[in-house]
């Protein structure tokens, strides 16, 4: 069984072996720097400018440090070592702030530990120290090492941690402002700050939140969410899917089938508040159902006859004034044919069809409403308010 590295904090060396090896400090830091350049690719550009200064004099410091750790009989044993841990604690969030990974950081910490031991041990044999004392000063040399590459780790770990929690709420923020509608200089400086790249467009998806929480990982990793965003369709989410448009939006629709979603409209990024008015309204009039994904751009004729209801009705009360004598039932049956009738352009069977009756009941129905309507029925002005007034059944 593999037994535990020594604790360093309470072994100590003495001053015949301490002396040779503070005294040859400078060159054993030059080595180690050397070759964590060499063989850690992801440090030879930060060690060639002002931060490798910076860096050097951490590694000629933790390797003083070290030495302080291992030649103070008597003193706190806690003091020398606290302040290596801080520093290494601090070296591995600044790691994670410059945008280098973990691996690179504990490759360095591999390469750094074995060239010092190589460089102290040259030292000490050369100074005639036994061979239990070198082996001794080893176990000592990786204890230490592994508690700054732990704390290193610790440290890397808590600042993306923390880093990843204010992005989240920048990006929250992001999101929200885009489905509020905010200017475009706002939205520029919250997409800045939450560090998302703009796509050129946004697609607005209106569906259920457990259903979001199981596709928002199947998109692009851009997309952008905010729960109840429309106050009036509770438990619905919104999510602002990057650029779906073009062969990618069948793709999309793929994804998203057995979710009940509605998708608005692809639009510039700035403007994704309209694709989400879309999807709002569609769901209003056709929620989807049964794992349905209802596309906005399957209703653009509805959306245009619906945008304004007023006016909707006040004309389908025009359209329909010369049935205003004929009996509810009678005057219900006439205004299907006459609708069906303008969608199949007068094709008699097609409408027979869609209302499952026979083409003879067609014939006499159509010959009603033209003896009520006359000649509207070939004025193109009438036949377009008629077409658009009962575009949408009742």
């Amino acid at each position: 069984m593999k037994q535990p590295l020594r604790d360093v904090r309470s072994y100590r060396l003495p001053p015949e072996v301490v002396d040779p090896l503070r005294q040859g400090l400078s060159g054993v830091s030059s080595q180690t720097i050397k070759a964590i350049i060499r063989e850690v690719p992801a440090y030879a550009e930060p060690f060639a400018g002002e931060l490798g200064h910076k860096i050097a004099r951490a590694v000629r410091a933790a390797l003083a440090t070290f030495l302080n750790l291992v030649s103070r009989p008597g003193a706190d044993p806690g003091t020398p070592m606290a302040s290596a841990i801080e520093a290494a604690y601090a070296l591995g969030r600044g790691e994670a702030r410059s945008g280098r990974s973990l691996d690179a950081l504990l490759a360095a910490y591999r390469v750094g530990a074995r060239v010092a031991w190589r460089e102290l041990a040259a030292i000490s044999v050369a100074a005639g120290q036994p061979a239990a004392t070198i082996a001794n000063f080893a176990e000592l040399v990786f204890a230490y090492i592994d508690e700054l590459s732990a704390a290193s780790v610790a440290g890397h770990a808590d600042e993306l941690a923390a880093s990843g929690r204010i992005r989240m709420r920048h990006l929250q923020e992001l999101a929200q402002a885009l489905v509020a509608g905010e200017p475009a200089h706002v939205l520029q400086a919250a997409a800045e700050q939450a560090e998302w790249a703009p796509p050129q467009t946004l697609t607005a998806l209106l569906l259920p939140e457990r259903a979001a929480r199981w596709v928002i990982d199947l998109l692009d990793p851009r997309t952008l969410q905010v729960a109840d965003a429309v106050p009036d369709l509770p438990g619905l989410t919104v999510l602002l899917v990057p650029d779906p448009q073009g062969s990618s939006r069948p793709t999309m629709t793929r994804l998203l089938t057995g979710h009940n979603v509605v998708m608005g409209p692809a639009r510039p990024w700035l403007e994704a508040r309209s694709s989400l008015d879309r999807a709002i309204r569609v769901h209003r009039m056709t929620a989807p159902a049964g794992g349905e994904v209802v596309d906005t751009e399957d209703h653009l004729a509805a959306v245009v006859v619906t945008a304004d209801p007023g006016a909707l009705a006040d004309l389908r009360a025009w359209a329909l004034t010369p049935l205003a004598g004929e009996r509810g039932a009678a005057a219900a049956k006439l205004i299907e044919t006459l609708r069906s009738w303008l969608l199949h352009h007068g094709r008699r069977e097609d409408v027979a069809a869609e209302l499952f009756v026979h083409p003879q009941t067609v014939r006499y129905r159509m010959a009603r409403l033209r003896e009520l309507y006359g000649d509207r029925l070939r004025d193109p002005q009438w036949v377009l308010a008629l077409t658009i007034a009962l575009a949408i059944p009742e």
